[in-house]
């Protein structure tokens, strides 16, 4: 196996820590929890002492920007602005990547509930795709333990953070719920971001590592008959992108595509834009960052991979489409998911109430969030039935 790149070093080392996280741990039973809130100085965050993470509160009132939040969602964004984080779109991409993020926020609430983790239910390693890059494409690999004999259905995941921000252990929390829920291998991918690499880098990394995988999917104990692609926010947008990009290559189709809120047009207007526009911890100003990092040109230039709901739909596999009320980019998931059904594409959406930006991944908190994964994983394996009847991986082909 060829070395590691180097920026992906610390990307590992940091695996153990985040193994531990909010996001992969899991209770069982409910009781009825108690909770301590903070005196006057609610900068420190949530103070609770309960049983039952999905019991915290929150210790001040509803945001302004959120009048109809979710208690528990409440608590997590709390727990987030109580390091009084500095405004990102100040900030350089490599600080912002040093700050604490909903992920982060979100564990340290768990931890306040003195709730150990559970066990992980996945193996985790990592592999480096001989694709992209010079050194190679980072990924990880996540295979259920208690997975069935046989070559299993693979998942190829990206993660979120506006092709900018965020990594690997980022999202592993949703990257490991979609293992053990689906039964499948889930090859999360770390792909090139801005500013260091600009559109369509990540994009391209994205296809890059998918077409490895269709073609080597035996190699890490993969059904070629069973790909999917999935991902978040900006792993949405790549999920359906990298399916447009197969049928427009002649490749291999993925038999569905999971697009969690995703980046689903090229600007910042809409309805829910106008009306989240001051919402966390995604917002408006902080789009328009993450577009001018990765797609300069944003303003003038349309790109039909960045603007999903102005591209060629037709012929994409079934998607499933999630989406939370409390963020900047409702709306055009539900365009989205009109513009591909209006093409001819079967698609499923759902929209989580009382919940932002980043809800998906946080199911040791959030009811929402279980019932979103539970949702998604069910979509998921219905396709991934459905595919492993097929002779050949070539009957998932496009079709000229």
């Amino acid at each position: 196996m060829p070395p590691l790149p180097k920026f992906s070093v610390w990307r590992i080392g940091a695996s153990l820590a985040i193994s531990l996280s909010v996001f992969g741990a899991c209770t069982t039973g409910r009781e009825v929890a108690t909770t301590t809130k903070t005196p006057p100085d609610a900068k420190l965050g949530p103070v609770v002492s309960t049983t039952d993470p999905m019991k915290v509160q929150p210790t001040g009132p509803k945001p302004s920007w959120a009048p109809t939040i979710d208690p528990q969602m409440q608590a997590v964004i709390e727990q987030l602005t109580s390091t009084e984080p500095p405004d990102f779109t100040k900030l350089s991409a490599f600080q912002v990547r040093n700050a604490v993020l909903p992920a982060g926020a979100a564990t340290a609430l768990l931890m306040k509930t003195g709730l150990p983790p559970m066990p992980p239910k996945t193996d985790v390693s990592h592999k480096v795709l001989p694709v992209g890059p010079a050194e190679g494409l980072l990924t990880r690999i996540y295979k259920p333990l208690d997975a069935k004999p046989g070559a299993l259905p693979v998942i190829v995941y990206y993660h979120g953070g506006g092709w900018v921000i965020a990594d690997l252990d980022t999202y592993e929390p949703s990257a490991r719920a979609l293992a053990a829920k689906t039964g499948a291998i889930v090859v999360s991918v770390a792909y090139r971001q801005a500013p260091e690499h600009k559109f369509p880098t990540a994009h391209e990394d994205a296809f890059a590592a998918y077409k490895w995988i269709t073609q080597n999917a035996a190699s890490i104990g993969g059904d070629p008959r069973q790909i999917a692609t999935a991902g978040e926010s900006a792993g949405g947008n790549l999920a359906v992108a990298v399916a447009i990009m197969a049928r427009d290559r002649s490749e291999q189709a993925p038999v569905h595509v999971l697009s969690v809120y995703p980046i689903a047009d090229g600007d910042v207007q809409s309805t829910s834009y106008d009306k989240y526009a001051s919402a966390k911890p995604l917002s408006k100003p902080l789009m328009e960052w993450f577009f001018d990092y990765y797609v300069p040109q944003w303003r003038t230039t349309e790109e039909p991979l960045i603007g999903l709901v102005d591209a060629n739909l037709a012929g994409l596999p079934s998607t499933t489409i999630v989406n939370a009320e409390i963020d900047p980019l409702e709306a055009e998931g539900a365009e989205l998911a009109d513009r591909l059904r209006a093409q001819g594409v079967a698609v499923e959406r759902k929209l989580y109430g009382g919940v932002t930006h980043e809800f998906f991944g946080m199911a040791s908190l959030l009811e929402q969030a279980v019932e979103a994964q539970d949702f998604a994983a069910g979509r998921l394996k219905a396709a991934f039935a459905n595919a492993s009847s097929k002779v050949s991986p070539a009957e998932a082909m496009p079709r000229n």
